[in-house]
């Protein structure tokens, strides 16, 4: 199993801090999230309903009439490689290290981002906006990318974890297409990591085979009570997609004022290449902040503090770093 962000039991132990004493900014979750509101007794109590309403307010959100509601993103990441025979298999490196984990049984090419979209793969995964280096294809590369790849019976993946911020690039309204799959999910800009929720965007018939294989009941009846209400809350959307590019500039420029420059970004993280990565990383766990540090590029991925005491915390911090 990879490693990934967000252990904060695991920290706690190592460093001998309470897990309550940490500021967390190892997942590039939106620390601020989707406000969940009380949720009625009898909720905890139902079986999961297709027709609840989450899918048709996904619908409108997406723009797309044809997708799957799945526990969360990575449960589409797993299954999508059992739905072909062996292919050739390109993905972008870095970047996101379960779908190179997921096609391991095929035959893998690993390229930078810059050749990408000139390979001559079976299928092809792109996350975009890419984590961590925060590289965005234009909704024109990636089409163009789609019709070639198509036209040989191939695959597009699209995985869109972080575009909710900047839905103007997103492929969710071209699907669904032949052989283009978006996946979406609510963990990242609604901060809802919690509930599971994500979406595959693609043509019935590949949404059916993946409902097969997942079987029945795949999201628990809360979570999808609250993934509907947080898809149909445009207010909330709106000012989020405006505050979320101010604090990660904030935080680049907090970064660059204690010597760290961003290598690459997005609205809900800062990533650093810096020869001392595991350093930077290791002394500020001594004091209770989680990063997320990379081996290969050797580099460390800052997510949002939530709040000025946050922020505050942070600075102080990043001055008594020694490098």
């Amino acid at each position: 199993m990879l490693e990934h962000g967000g252990k904060l039991r695991a920290a706690a132990l190592r460093y001998d801090i309470p897990e309550s004493d940490w500021l967390d900014l190892s997942t590039g979750i939106n620390p601020n999230g989707w406000p969940v509101p009380l949720l009625a007794a009898d909720l905890w109590q139902r079986l999961p309903q297709d027709d609840d309403g989450l899918d048709a307010a996904a619908t409108e959100y997406y723009g797309t009439d044809s997708l799957l509601a799945v526990s969360g993103s990575q449960a589409a990441i797993q299954v999508l490689p059992m739905l072909r025979t062996r292919s050739r298999v390109a993905l972008v490196t870095p970047s996101y290290a379960e779908h190179a984990y997921a096609w391991r049984e095929h035959k893998i090419v690993e390229v930078c981002a810059s050749e990408i979209l000139q390979t001559d793969a079976d299928v092809v995964v792109i996350v975009n906006p890419n984590n961590p280096t925060g590289k965005l294809f234009s909704r024109e590369e990636l089409l163009a990318l789609h019709t070639k790849l198509a036209a040989r019976g191939g695959w597009l993946v699209v995985d869109e974890a972080y575009m909710d911020v900047t839905p103007e690039h997103s492929l969710a309204s071209a699907c669904p297409l032949r052989g283009l799959i978006v996946l979406r999910s609510l963990g990242k800009f609604f901060g809802l990591a919690g509930v599971r929720v994500g979406f595959v965007l693609a043509e019935e018939s590949l949404c059916d085979a993946m409902r097969e294989l997942l079987g029945p009941w795949t999201i628990a009846a809360p979570s999808r009570h609250v993934a509907m209400q947080a898809l149909q809350d445009a207010v909330w959307q709106h000012a989020t997609r405006a505050a979320l590019p101010l604090a990660s500039q904030r935080l680049q420029e907090l970064l660059r004022a204690h010597g760290l420059v961003a290598t690459g970004a997005s609205s809900l993280f800062q990533w650093v290449c810096c020869a001392d990565a595991q350093r930077v990383h290791e002394q500020l766990a001594q004091r209770g902040i989680l990063t997320r540090v990379f081996a290969q590029p050797v580099s460390v991925r800052f997510g949002l503090p939530c709040d000025e005491v946050e922020w505050t915390r942070l600075d102080a911090a990043l001055a008594e770093l020694r490098r």
